[in-house]
């Protein structure tokens, strides 16, 4: 990415703490009629009155989690936001408000955090939360956002990574794999730009892939689907650290085993072309890439009928007793067991 160098730059200590803490956070509409009192004092005030509190929070850190040499900062405050909101959706509940903690260095004008905001921003609006609070600091190393998602439900409706059966089904939503060669691609164009500054990437191919790693969404469709299907998962997870390990996430969760069908695994055209040319195995992709932000679930077997043919929906396996283990069975019907190689943060900091 060329960058403008005749670019505005407010510095921070211009602002100040407080100063910067109203630049940001100025023209935040409330929405929700479970917000009482939002940014502005010690504490937001929620009410849920008879419903369910469901709260999540992730922490992105500038070198581990996103690379701001190919990340647009108002694309990682976007991505900052649903990849929380995914979370609360992975509860079957609804997204309802969200708190943004920053930490940064110096070499941050007031410019770059509000494309930040922009991006976090246009995430609360379309998917109708409230900004309702959050903390600023320094950083001595680059970027560190962490944003708290809160979501509301009806007790019933909470579904956990407990619950699935030995003979339920597991199902997936979209496609999985795409985000990782997204971030493939991203980091082929990074060096190619390294070794060549006037080089201008032609990434028309490869669309969808850097749309999913650089702008996921969260399926916040799939609880109402759902609902309008009458089919109530029995367990459920979102998928951020690659199919594999959530697979494992769910089935040790539930004490049952599992068999995944290679040949059921839903991936991009896309991603098949672009597999095909960086000489990946596009099962090993499938399995273990990560940041798809799709949902895994299991439903009872009775409800086959129900999501049949449905275009959201993949049934990619089954769950077994847990003594059967879990495994992949292979497009040669070979068995073999299920291993959890998807994103690992702490490895990535080793």
């Amino acid at each position: 990415m060329i960058e403008d160098k005749n670019q505005q730059r407010t510095s921070l200590s211009a602002m100040g703490e407080f100063g910067l803490i109203e630049h940001l956070t100025r023209n935040i509409e409330i929405t929700q009629p479970t917000t009482i009192a939002g940014i502005g004092d010690d504490a937001a005030v929620l009410d849920f009155k008879d419903k369910k509190a469901v709260v999540s929070t992730d922490l992105l850190i500038e070198g581990v989690h996103f690379d701001l040499a190919y990340m647009p900062l108002k694309h990682l405050g976007y991505k900052a936001v649903v990849v929380n909101l995914s979370d609360i959706c992975a509860m079957n509940a609804r997204p309802t408000q969200i708190t943004v903690s920053i930490a940064v260095s110096n070499r941050f004008p007031i410019e770059a955090l509000d494309e930040l905001y922009d991006g976090i921003k246009l995430a609360a609006k379309i998917y109708g939360v409230d900004i309702v609070g959050g903390d600023t600091t320094s950083s001595t190393k680059g970027m560190i956002l962490s944003i708290t998602a809160i979501g509301e439900a009806e007790e019933n409706d909470i579904i956990y990574r407990k619950g699935a059966g030995t003979t339920d089904l597991l199902v997936v939503t979209g496609d999985v794999g795409s985000a990782y060669m997204g971030l493939q691609v991203l980091e082929r164009e990074k060096q190619v730009f390294q070794v060549n500054p006037n080089n201008q990437p032609d990434l028309d191919a490869y669309s969808y892939l850097i749309e999913r790693q650089l702008k996921p969404e969260a399926r916040r469709d799939i609880n109402d689907i759902l609902k309008a299907l009458e089919v109530q998962p029995t367990s459920m997870i979102d998928i951020s650290d690659g199919l594999s390990s959530e697979i494992i996430h769910l089935c040790k969760n539930s004490g049952v085993g599992c068999n995944l069908y290679e040949e059921k695994i839903p991936v991009d055209p896309q991603l098949i072309n672009t597999c095909e040319e960086f000489n990946i195995d596009i099962t090993t992709v499938a399995l273990n890439g990560g940041e798809d932000y799709e949902l895994l679930f299991t439903i009872k077997m009775e409800d086959f009928e129900k999501i049949k043919g449905n275009p959201n929906f993949t049934i990619i396996g089954h769950m077994v007793q847990e003594t059967e283990g879990m495994h992949l069975i292979t497009r040669a019907n070979t068995k073999i067991p299920l291993k959890a190689r998807g994103w690992n943060a702490l490895e990535a900091e080793q």
